[in-house]
């Protein structure tokens, strides 16, 4: 081919406008610093940076869907309005075996802190789910908090802290193996969620208190063993909690017999069984009276440690 000389010069100086970016010369024959960092099998500094603050923005981004997440249970289904206070517990060790692995139960860990939701009347203030909460604190690490919402007018100040004492403000959500949230509101029955997004609410004290009792010990396997704990369950939710003087009596004479042929009422130690019916004769006001076996019965429940919180509620 032939050849035509250039109409301009390639390092002609050409005055341009100041209000556009501008682009190197791509007549000018002259190696980039990218080229010649690849030539030389070198990363380009300016890659690196780049990388070095994407990865910067994705954490913290990370970071702030976490605490937006953490707050989404104010906006969906719960509404609380007030935050009371934020509360932990991280005691070491722990007596209680069962499932470690939380994904079976409360779903896979997505890198947002899994929150269980209780919604409670404090009119009648879930004893048992209290107790529950020591239990699991003992064995996880729960960032517990709790909450009002405006159907309430007023609430005791001792039931601002049932959940022990504040932690500190410097504490990440990432730190904890799951949230506890209570909120108390008018609601004519307990309800939980943990998946405030995809799941109807577990109602009923007893219900709750199967699920969270879960986390701490892996259900019987023997069903005449898991009857039995399921049957002390129903009858202190019916007879203690919501019978009468004589179903109250009846079931004290229960009790009574079902302690005179070992220390806990389903098995070798403390169990749900235990943490239901002696929440629900404490709150009846029948402790004081209750045979002898039922009062060593229940002096046990106290040294256990669980249930300091519903008797400082009690006095």
């Amino acid at each position: 081919m032939y050849k035509v000389k250039p109409i301009s010069e390639a390092n002609m100086d050409v005055d341009l406008p100041t209000c556009m970016y501008k682009l190197p010369n791509i007549h000018a024959q002259q190696t980039s610093c990218i080229e010649h960092a690849h030539q030389n099998g070198e990363v380009d500094p300016a890659l690196k940076a780049l990388e070095s603050r994407q990865d910067e923005i994705m954490r913290r981004l990370y970071e702030l869907k976490a605490a937006v997440d953490g707050l989404a249970k104010t906006v969906s289904s719960p509404d609380a309005d007030l935050d009371a206070t934020g509360l932990t517990h991280t005691p070491p060790g722990c007596a209680f075996t069962g499932p470690s692995d939380l994904n079976s139960l409360l779903g896979q860990d997505v890198g947002v802190l899994r929150d269980i939701v209780i919604n409670a009347n404090p009119t009648e203030p879930p004893f048992s789910l209290l107790v529950l909460h020591d239990m699991l604190c003992q064995r996880y690490r729960v960032l517990s908090s709790v909450h009002v919402h405006s159907s309430v007018s007023a609430v005791p100040p001792a039931l601002l802290s049932c959940l022990g004492p504040s932690h500190p403000r410097s504490h990440k959500r990432q730190d904890f193996d799951f949230g506890f949230t209570l909120i108390w509101k008018d609601v004519p029955r307990v309800q939980m969620k943990f998946s405030v997004h995809s799941m109807c609410p577990v109602e009923g004290e007893g219900n709750v208190a199967r699920f969270l009792y879960k986390l701490l010990v892996t259900p019987p396997s023997d069903p005449c063993q898991a009857t039995l704990v399921d049957s002390w369950v129903d009858a202190a939710l019916f007879q203690l909690a919501g019978g009468g003087a004589d179903e109250r009596a009846a079931m004290v004479k229960a009790l009574n017999a079902a302690l005179c042929r070992g220390a806990w009422l389903a098995g070798p130690e403390l169990c749900l069984a235990d943490v239901l019916c002696a929440c629900g004769l404490l709150r009846s006001g029948g402790a004081p009276s209750a045979p002898s076996n039922v009062q060593k019965w229940l002096k046990s429940c106290e040294n256990s440690g669980f249930f300091h919180c519903v008797l400082s509620l009690l006095h």
